[in-house]
């Protein structure tokens, strides 16, 4: 089988579950070294609580035919993402792909600022911005080192939804407007190294958690749509995990550069599909048939 990632290093910053496991699970399908990193191990659950660990996603990545290596990490901590650096620099040499995944925050919907928990809300901007700048930080020196550097920041709504659209809360919608902006300020630092940032964003993710809230599995995902129709539309962690390792495979990656783009947006460019053999259009679906107000029909959307 073919392998176009052999040899190059990722790191797959909050890889603990989601669309973050699904993404290090696919590098690693194309043949990465992939280091995962998250709060939740073995012997320790974040604040969101959930069973998954980075060591259960490292030995995904081993079965997908990449090499996991589970390494707990707080990326709210500066000397934890330093010595995780210094790490990968002294056992790889190089880090080829870099993926901000980091969030794991609790989130009060649809409250406006004032009626927020503050507490909650700057813990929210710390875990969905402060993370991100953080590693970013420490990783990008290695990766300069040689080009073809790809960082990849994974959001919540492309550039185009979210700025126009509120985002559940306050602290949720800046949040979610400050990541794709990372994309763009990090793809202009980066291109003179010959290196690209591109925001990505899944659609309607069936997360653990989400599969959860809705009782169901992968394999019966579909009877959720008993529920809410428009769930439909939904897709798993492995077509965002594609679509980022179709980009790290790509020689002509920097045509993206700066960018902010859909799971569903590369499918249709790279051909790859979800676990079903479709590809999910989530985003435009989002806008013209659920926020549109029109009974739930993925016809054409996937």
């Amino acid at each position: 089988m073919e392998k176009p990632l052999a040899g190059k290093i990722a790191l797959v910053a909050g890889a603990t579950r989601g669309a973050g496991r699904g993404i290090a699970v696919q590098l690693g399908a194309a043949g990465a070294t992939v280091y995962v990193t998250g709060r939740s191990t073995g012997s320790r659950r974040s604040e969101m609580n959930r069973p998954e660990t980075i060591e259960e996603t490292a030995a995904l990545v081993d079965e997908a035919g990449g090499h996991g290596i589970a390494i707990g990490v707080d990326h709210l901590e500066a000397d934890q993402v330093r010595e995780l650096v210094e790490r990968i620099d002294a056992e790889q040499g190089a880090l080829d792909v870099l993926v901000n995944d980091i969030y794991g925050a609790p989130i009060e919907w649809g409250k406006t600022v004032w009626e927020s928990t503050l507490d909650t809300g700057l813990r929210t901007l710390r875990l969905a911005i402060d993370t991100h700048a953080i590693t970013s930080h420490f990783a990008l020196p290695l990766m300069i080192k040689r080009p073809g550097a790809l960082v990849v920041e994974v959001n919540d709504g492309t550039t185009e939804y979210n700025s126009g659209n509120y985002r559940v809360s306050f602290f949720y919608d800046l949040a979610k407007t400050a990541v794709n902006r990372m994309a763009f300020a990090l793809g202009h630092e980066l291109e003179p190294h010959g290196g690209t940032a591109v925001a990505v964003t899944p659609g309607w993710l069936r997360s653990e958690a989400m599969l959860d809230a809705y009782q169901v599995t992968e394999e019966n995902w579909r009877d959720a749509t008993k529920v809410q129709p428009h769930f439909a539309i939904s897709e798993s962690p492995a077509f965002v995990g594609r679509a980022v390792a179709a980009l790290a495979g790509d020689a002509e990656v920097a045509r993206w550069n700066g960018k902010s783009v859909s799971s569903g947006e590369l499918a249709k460019e790279y051909g790859f599909t979800d676990l079903d053999g479709s590809r999910p259009d989530s985003w435009r679906y989002l806008v013209e048939v659920q926020d549109a107000g029109k009974p739930a029909d993925v016809t054409g959307y996937r």
